[in-house]
């Protein structure tokens, strides 16, 4: 098992989030990768120290205009008369204004609301440089997956929630997604993602919604009651290569399991080429929001599982909060899969 990162995850450390109407210091932290990083080192597994992606590198998926954005935010937005330490929305364009006259947004303000989501993803001085490194890993992974290898990529901060244009729920460029598109531009003729984050990969599902050559497959909590509210539910099929599989909250390791089997079992009669999970660790049963309440026999079981599809794997690092869980969590899932 090849294992890559990028130091400039360390350079995001975003402070702001907003849960129920109330302001409390964000998850998405750097101890988090400290403690994948122990994880790794209890394994044996020596992390390789990958290049920064480019931002060609990210336009293969994101449009120009939202990595504009981030690029220059946070140095815009600190320019403003009374500017907060981070990029944060205070309006976000309605439909009704969309529909009836939309002018691209100049000002930061108009810019931050049209090209973030929510306010689960701040933005400070090292975010874009620390989005960069992470995608300069999941890149790393995938092109050690494309000559057969199997690869876990530290990506910090994560990705999956991230669209074509728009951030949202700590994540800035779609990792998984750069990954998937990397092995089919490296010849893959069909790959598959697998995500099994506790929330459903919305921004995957948009960016391969019309494709027939990557398969997205998301086991997650139901989003009639968690994040991403709008969007995850079983009827989502695009042009038939999207699969949710979203879970009643407090599910357990018995329907998770079970979901992830059925998801390879999709990922099997589709003939993937090579596989992408997108691994998150915030389905544990340790999590602040503990919504689908697996345990690391739980995540070792799914290793084990994924093992037997017999593909070359990415793992792209997503979620996972409890941060003195995580090493645990990684070491078993990684135990399980073989390594």
């Amino acid at each position: 098992m090849l294992a890559f990162h990028h130091p400039d995850e360390a350079l995001h450390h975003p402070r702001f989030f907003l849960m129920r109407g109330r302001v409390r210091e964000n998850y998405e932290i750097p101890a988090r990768a400290a403690a994948l990083r122990q994880g790794l080192a209890a394994l044996g597994i020596t992390l390789i120290a990958a290049p920064a992606a480019t931002r060609a590198d990210a336009a293969v998926l994101h449009e120009a205009g939202y990595l504009d954005f981030l690029a220059e935010a946070y140095s815009l937005w600190s320019a403003l008369p009374e500017a907060g330490p981070e990029v944060v929305p205070n309006i976000h364009p309605s439909p009704e204004m969309l529909a009836e006259g939309r002018r691209p947004p100049r000002h930061p303000v108009a810019r931050a609301g049209l090209y973030m989501a929510d306010a689960a993803c701040p933005i400070g001085p090292g975010t874009w440089q620390a989005a960069l490194g992470a995608l300069g890993a999941a890149l790393a992974a995938a092109e050690a997956a494309a000559e057969g290898r199997h690869a876990y990529a530290l990506c910090r901060p994560p990705g999956h929630h991230a669209y074509a244009a728009r951030a949202g729920g700590h994540c800035y460029l779609n990792n998984s997604a750069l990954a998937a598109q990397r092995l089919r531009d490296r010849g893959a003729r069909r790959v598959a993602v697998l995500d099994i984050d506790s929330h459903h990969g919305n921004g995957t599902q948009s960016l391969f919604w019309q494709r027939e050559d990557v398969l997205t497959v998301s086991v997650h909590a139901d989003p009639a009651g968690y994040y991403p509210w709008y969007v995850g539910f079983a009827d989502e099929v695009g042009c038939c290569t999207n699969l949710n599989l979203p879970l009643p909250l407090g599910s357990g390791d018995g329907p998770w399991l079970e979901a992830i089997a059925a998801g390879m079992a999709r990922i099997r009669d589709f003939g993937a080429d090579a596989l992408v999970v997108a691994l998150g660790f915030d389905a544990s049963e340790h999590e602040p929001l503990a919504a689908l309440r697996v345990t690391a026999d739980g995540f070792a079981r799914a290793g084990e599982a994924i093992r037997r599809l017999g593909l070359p794997t990415v793992f792209c690092q997503e979620g996972g909060y409890a941060v003195d869980q995580l090493a645990l969590l990684l070491r078993r899932f990684l135990e399980g899969f073989g390594r």
